[in-house]
């Protein structure tokens, strides 16, 4: 007999399959992971800086921290689907213009603004309520299936945008790009991404089920509670290592004389470890403390970006990276999995939406920070330095969090 746990991942399956192809093409995942391959022939064409270049990703980045509190509302409102849909478009738009820059700064600005501002929708708010809300038994690994969309994205888009330039150019690239949400992700979303909540005035669901996404508590009792705060602050350093190292990697290893093909490789095995940590995380959080796996996961990191320090060999490079995947793609769901553990679902969108701003903006301002280190010493080294520190400053603060609330 199958029982509940079973029955609920088996019936939603379709939601996780579109939940992740919207993640993969999503404005937070898409043009992040994919910068990395598009900067040294972008500037190297109009003469830019490197900082120059990521801070675009900055710029992007903010907006997507202006406009998260907005979406959030949109989502609690009128539901992920609705929300979702017409952002892959705008999506798209936005790569579009990114073909046609000229050499004016501003032009670049303006392609990753528009990014950020049409594809607002794709944000994890979006996709992260639409899991937590649909799943209760395991909602761990549901967010963990779904979020391996980041992954994904992380091991292919660094191949499929250097395959791009290489034979089309980086305007061919930025057109390749585009066409990934539109034809990929859209017509997926439109068939399968129906949320539970999304049936809520036709279908009738269990007491509990409905109970569930009934409690909570509002933002303004959420943000008058210290743990708003501690997992806020351990995000924001977390996601300052995290974010610095992510688009940089590849940049940084062809300076230490990688190849292109070999740094884009070192970058998928990022990828894939951002995939098995999503998985495995997901599937821990459900049977253990939250807080204690999360501090673990950013344990390992240090050590990582540790490894990345001076030269290394290929086989210590990829050793780095798994050890920084993995532990990155831990973060993002066990961020949604604690809000909703320790706020409820009523209004886990506004509150997942703030905590998600900070992570935008470390996610725009570290890549240009670490970008400027080289600009300035000729290396990523103290860069990485920097970043050890901050994975453990991290994990003091997550062990901060205290039991779970009994009522959620």
């Amino acid at each position: 007999m199958v029982g509940p746990t079973e029955r609920e991942l088996a019936q939603r399956w379709p939601l996780i399959m579109a939940t992740c192809m919207g993640i993969i093409s999503s404005s937070f995942v898409l043009p992040y992971y994919s910068i990395g391959a598009l900067l040294t022939p972008v500037t190297e064409e109009f003469g830019w800086s490197r900082a120059q270049f990521q801070a675009a990703i900055l710029f992007s980045s903010g907006l997507g921290a202006l406009t998260s509190p907005l979406i959030g509302w949109l989502n609690d409102k009128y539901g992920p689907r609705r929300v979702a849909l017409p952002s892959m478009i705008g999506l798209s738009l936005g790569l579009l213009t990114a073909s046609q820059i000229q050499g004016d700064l501003w032009m670049l600005f303006l392609a990753y603004g528009m990014m950020a501002l049409l594809g607002a929708g794709t944000i994890p708010v979006t996709w992260t309520r639409a899991i937590a809300t649909s799943f209760f038994k395991r909602r761990g690994l549901a967010l963990g299936l779904a979020l391996t969309g980041t992954g994904i994205c992380a091991s292919v888009a660094p191949h499929y945008t250097v395959w791009l330039t290489d034979q089309f150019g980086w305007r061919g690239a930025y057109v390749g790009l585009a066409l990934v949400p539109l034809l990929l992700a859209w017509p997926m979303l439109y068939f399968l991404f129906r949320p539970l909540d999304a049936y809520s005035q036709n279908e009738s669901h269990e007491p509990e089920t409905s109970a569930a996404l009934e409690s909570g508590l509002t933002l303004g009792e959420a943000v008058r509670g210290y743990r708003f705060w501690v997992l806020l602050l351990s995000i924001l350093f977390a996601y300052q290592g995290f974010s610095g190292i992510g688009p940089n990697l590849l940049p940084s290893l062809t300076d230490d004389g990688f190849s292109r093909e070999q740094a884009a490789s070192v970058q998928s095995v990022f990828g894939l470890s951002i995939i098995i940590g999503r998985v495995v995380v997901g599937y821990l959080v459900d049977r253990l403390w939250a807080p204690g796996v999360a501090a673990f996961c950013l344990v390992i990191p240090a050590a990582g970006a540790a490894m990345l320090h001076g030269s290394q060999s290929f086989e210590t490079a990829a050793l780095a990276a798994f050890l920084i995947g993995f532990a990155a793609g831990a973060e993002l769901d066990l961020m949604a999995f604690l809000a909703a553990r320790y706020f409820g679902l009523a209004h886990y969108a506004k509150i997942y939406s703030i905590l998600y701003a900070t992570l935008a903006v470390c996610s725009g301002t570290a890549p240009m920070i670490f970008a400027s280190v080289y600009d300035a010493t000729g290396s990523y080294d103290l860069g990485y330095s920097m970043a050890a520190g901050l994975f453990l400053v991290s994990v003091a603060l997550i062990l901060l969090l205290g039991r779970y609330p009994k009522e959620y």
